[in-house]
């Protein structure tokens, strides 16, 4: 299953964004209309990538989820132990077709003097849908030079390939910050000959990515806090050096990253198998850690890839876990 899923990625990797002008539409009117004007074929797939910015303060931060668009992947390829019946119901209204749409949820957060970014999307290189995050960025009334700090929750492609494109660094002003042990998995020259070949594709792409930081960038270790009131949880499994965060203010509120990339289904069956995940059982074990934190201490969490703007908390139930939208 996973070698089908990286072929579709090897193939999408190099497509160019083909959506035309965007414009951004309030929010509540959006969530109300676009999915019915979707499905109706009034209005394109892309324009689910056109949510407006989504703020609220945490801590010392203000916070703003800007949208890179969605993708849209094969259900019974990405949850390839669960009946993909199953995992349709439990998927609801993102599910067209064979297919299920993930969004992609990029952080902004503002402090002082300092614009941090939590990973950099899909650089508009796998689906026509995705690559919306400058104009996101634009619409939240920032732009990419004023960026001080990208830091990055691990390095596949969605969320470092917007990193840098044909014209050098698209944050310039920026300095990089990754999680030590996944900077060296992904770093070795020769690593994409040593791993299967439908990987080739993906790791050089995010080698170039990678490459483009490498003067940059600087390191931390699971635990650190990389800036005052943002600390890495140790959640590898989805990649070896994967990392969440947890920012502070209130109970606290948990980025999960890829860590939990879909609430409606790992939220109940946290030990289903997501099919991009390298280390199935560390992954596992990570998302039922989180889900637990976040249960038992009533903090909040953000996902990257779930429903817009992915903010929710965790009511435990029955030895697993319902997730409870909070926006």
């Amino acid at each position: 299953f996973l070698f089908k899923i990286l072929e579709e990625v090897n193939a999408m990797w190099n497509s160019a964004l083909t959506t035309g002008s965007s414009l951004v539409l309030d929010r509540r009117k959006f969530l109300a209309i676009a999915g019915g004007l979707v499905a109706a074929g009034v209005l394109p797939k892309q324009a689910l990538a056109l949510a407006a910015p989504y703020t609220f303060k945490q801590g010392n931060y203000d916070v703003t989820v800007v949208s890179d668009g969605t993708l849209m992947l094969p259900v019974a390829m990405i949850f390839p132990d669960a009946p993909a019946e199953d995992v349709k119901k439990l998927l609801g209204a993102v599910v067209d077709g064979d297919k299920a749409q993930f969004q992609v949820n990029v952080l902004l957060l503002k402090s002082g003097s300092e614009t941090i970014l939590i990973d950099t999307g899909t650089g508009g290189g796998f689906q026509p849908s995705a690559g919306t995050l400058m104009e996101s960025i634009k619409a939240a009334g920032s732009d990419a030079g004023a960026v001080t700090k990208v830091i990055y929750t691990h390095a596949h492609g969605d969320h470092i390939a917007g990193t840098a494109g044909k014209d050098g660094l698209n944050f310039p002003n920026a300095t990089y910050h990754m999680a030590e042990t996944e900077w060296n998995f992904w770093s070795p020259p020769d690593l994409a000959s040593k791993m299967p070949k439908e990987m080739e594709g993906m790791i050089l792409g995010i080698q170039s990515q990678m490459t483009a930081i490498k003067d940059k960038v600087s390191f931390f270790k699971p635990g650190a806090e990389i800036v005052s009131g943002l600390a890495a949880i140790d959640t590898a499994g989805h990649t070896p050096g994967h990392v969440s965060f947890e920012m502070a203010g209130g109970d606290g509120l948990i980025l999960t990253g890829d860590a939990i990339t879909n609430a409606a289904v790992f939220f109940p069956h946290p030990d289903w198998k997501f099919s991009f995940d390298a280390d199935h059982a560390a992954a596992s074990a990570n998302r039922r850690k989180l889900l637990d934190m976040a249960s038992s201490a009533k903090k909040k969490l953000l996902g990257y890839h779930w429903p817009y703007p992915g903010i929710g908390m965790a009511e435990a139930k029955d030895g697993a876990w319902v997730f409870v939208p909070q926006a």
